[in-house]
């Protein structure tokens, strides 16, 4: 399917020995290097002279062999006279022809019509062969099928004919050699191995840009109960009288009035202190226990709210018309139940925004290690760059245009467009807070996402509590936030399919509070309790200390790739991180070894996330799987079987035994339905949590599998066995739904 780049570093970091390079540019590049200064001492001229290619282009392979690449002229001229490997863009996979497969090839191209021009084979045309049309599709030779005839054009003719040595047709080939070591003897050309290290490889986690939101969705950390309905809408809480919600108590020490949200009272601007009452005699009290019922006091009581009069006094405030929907909680689960403000919760339905559990704004996305970038990459002109400190690029050189080559900061990120675009709503908000409700200036003043360049946020990680200060320098239109390494590394993530929290800085200093954490175990975690403002290269993990930060591998290197050596044992031929900490280096000055031409391009969906039903999914998946050598469609389609469908419709089956219930109305679960056949809580209808659906949806497309691929019996018999209790317990076959396109 491709080549895939590993770093050396992973084969540190996992102690793994060095598995052999596939010929590659920069490898010939060097070997051309060694033999003119070998043979030369390095004069280009002489070299030239011998090879009849000129200094210029030479010094081009050398310096510069991802963009300089030869003819096939210029590569066998150099393979024949400077002794050096043919290029690797003339280098085929042969090593994966049979020997026998090999002869049939070259008698073929003996046997075909050739064009020759100045001792170069230009166009070959021979009758079409199944097999040997087969064997130039898996040695990658370009052809074309014209008129019955297999025909191969220009350099790849040439170099094909070459390698065949179709001058030489009383040649013999001897018996047990491989094809390399025969297509040396007859051309007197060392060819290297293009694909000397095979893997296989899987599809891991789509990418992911998307905002962080509850379910269901929330404005404010404001309970209304069951009185909001099933969206626990403050407006439709506020057309009763009051909502009893389990809530805090303040109280002012001077003028001896209770409060629920404020820290300061409104009348005399005391600070409010938590009230402490017992739970069961309901008395207020200045201990922690309870004297009289010895138990535990707390800061909360249910008491009644009226949630319109809230809601009117913040549109007062913030000055906007009365609210279309304010969703909120249904109860708090922090343990003082200390809510928020109600003005955040109609900003955020102003401006669309889903608020977390901390009382912060967030935006996940899929990590993504990045070190150097172009500024056409990143959406963001020069000028505004140099402002941000890049005045340079990685050649010393004054940045002025938007093609040169920047190395990333160790803090400095770039956005998916999608995030920039949401976090234009969300600095909205927080300029709008400030300004309405805490009578401060405006911060971010944004209009458009290009004035976010610039501004803080922060990266948190799901399973950490410290969260990372980073800089937004630009954007991306793919799924991910590109970071460098440290960084990542910094929220203890190794960029291998996470996604990370990316929250505005301001945001967090605003308006997350520890106080709105679950009093749960597990319920500080995810929050950004500390804030870590410098990231020390020192400090992260080892492995993105391990990384290599060389501009290019060694000659050495390589060649020790085909001895197999243990990765420790060439650790001095390679410049990582690791090597140095404690210095200013450590920060900056890091290399890279494959250029590319633009970060951006590639695949931005995958076609996981295109696909919504199941099932396309699946034909999808097998579809490629035929198409792929490598891959046995009927081992796939098993697996997935085994380890997907079938687990997925026998657990179902089970979960409908053991199901609860649930009220439609409340959403409040039951073990067993109430006898009375409604909720106790609200009155509401009660529905099952498991249907049928769910334990069908896939019992056709594991039929099918059986069926297309041939599966073994016992597979067979097993989903009959379902299918059989599934009708047992649903007494027959009901109505089957269908959708329009069963119709097409």
């Amino acid at each position: 399917l491709g080549d895939i780049l590993i770093s050396y570093g992973d084969f540190l970091y996992n102690n793994k020995p060095l598995a052999a390079a596939g010929y590659c540019e920069e490898w010939w590049s060097k070997e051309l290097k060694r033999a003119i200064d070998k043979e030369f001492d390095g004069n280009l001229e002489a070299a030239a002279e011998k090879s009849g290619v000129s200094p210029e282009r030479l010094k081009a392979f050398i310096e510069n062999p991802f963009d300089n690449k030869p003819n096939a002229k210029e590569a066998l001229a150099i393979s024949l006279k400077l002794n050096v490997p043919l290029h690797p863009c003339f280098t085929y996979f042969w090593s994966i022809l049979p020997l026998w497969v090999f002869k049939r090839l070259r008698k073929w191209i003996l046997e075909a019509e050739k064009n020759v021009v100045e001792g170069l084979v230009i166009r070959i045309s021979g009758l079409n062969d199944e097999l040997v049309k087969k064997a130039l599709e898996r040695i990658c030779v370009p052809h074309r099928l014209v008129d019955g005839k297999i025909i191969v054009e220009g350099d790849d003719a040439s170099i094909l004919a070459f390698c065949v040595a179709w001058h030489l047709s009383e040649a013999k080939i001897p018996e047990g050699r491989s094809v390399l070591e025969v297509i040396r003897e007859l051309s007197g050309v060392v060819v290297r191995e293009k694909a000397a290290t095979l893997v296989g490889a899987r599809m891991g986690r789509p990418e992911k840009a998307k905002r962080r939101e509850m379910k269901p969705l929330v404005h404010v950390l404001f309970p209304v109960g069951l009185a909001g309905g099933s969206q626990r809408d403050l407006v439709v809480a506020a057309g009763k009288e009051h909502v009893w919600v389990e809530i805090v108590r303040k109280l002012c020490p001077n003028c001896g009035e209770s409060f629920f949200f404020y820290s300061k009272c409104p009348n005399c601007g005391a600070e409010l202190k938590l009230e402490k009452i017992c739970p069961i005699c309901g008395r207020t009290l200045n201990v922690d226990f309870c004297p009289t019922c010895n138990v535990q006091t707390r800061s909360y009581v249910r008491q009644a709210v009226n949630v319109r009069a809230l809601l009117e006094e913040a549109c007062r405030k913030l000055n906007v018309p009365f609210p279309e929907i304010v969703k909120g909680v249904k109860g708090l689960t922090n343990e003082s139940k200390m809510p928020e403000i109600i003005e955040k919760g109609i900003l955020r339905a102003k401006y669309d925004l889903s608020v977390f559990k901390d009382g912060t704004v967030r935006f996940d996305a899929t990590n993504a290690p990045l070190t150097h970038f172009k500024p056409s990459e990143i959406g963001v002109n020069v000028e505004r760059l140099r402002e941000l400190g890049y005045t340079h690029d990685i050649n010393g050189e004054p940045l002025t245009r938007p093609d040169q080559i920047c190395e990333l900061k160790l803090q400095d990120v770039i956005i998916p467009l999608s995030c920039a675009q949401y976090f234009v709503r969300v600095a909205n908000f927080i300029d709008e807070l400030l300004e309405k409700v805490y009578g401060l200036p405006r911060y971010y003043n944004v209009k458009k996402v290009e004035d976010l360049v610039g501004h803080l946020v922060i990266g948190l990680a799901p399973h950490t509590s410290v969260g990372i200060l980073g800089r937004i320098i630009g954007f991306t239109p793919l799924s991910l936030c590109y970071a460098h390494p440290m960084w990542h590394s910094a929220k203890r993530r190794d960029c291998d399919g996470d996604e990370d929290a990316l929250i505005l800085a301001l945001d967090v200093f605003l308006n997350f509070s520890r106080e709105y954490l679950p009093a749960q175990i597990g319920g500080i975690m995810d929050a950004p309790l500390l804030i870590n403002p410098f990231v020390n290269p020192r400090e992260v993990q080892r492995q993105a200390q391990l990384m290599d930060i060389d501009k290019s591998y060694s000659l050495e290197f390589y060649e020790k790739t085909l001895e197999g050596v243990q990765s420790k044992e060439v650790s001095n031929l390679i410049d990582l991180v690791a090597d140095r900490l404690g210095t200013p280096a450590q920060f900056e000055g890091f290399g890279y070894t494959i250029p590319v031409s633009n970060v951006n391009l590639g695949n931005r969906e995958s076609s996981y996330k295109r696909f919504k039903r199941m099932i396309d999914k699946l034909n999808s998946q097998l579809e490629l799987a035929e198409k792929i050598r490598a891959v046995n469609a009927r081992i796939v389609a098993k697996k997935v079987l085994i380890t997907h469908f079938l687990r997925d419709i026998a657990g179902n089956l089970r979960a409908f035994s053991t199901q609860g219930f649930r009220c439609k109305s409340c959403n409040k679960r039951f073990r067993r339905p109430p006898l009375k056949g409604k909720c106790p809580e609200c009155g509401g209808p009660i529905t099952l949590t498991v249907y049928r659906g769910g334990i069908e949806k896939y019992l056709e497309a594991a039929k099918y599998l059986v069926k297309k691929y041939n599966l073994p019996n016992y597979f067979a018999q097993r989903i009959a066995l379902i299918e059989n209790e599934i009708n047992y317990l649903f007494e027959g076959k009901g109505p089957k739904q269908v959708s329009l396109t069963d119709f097409t």
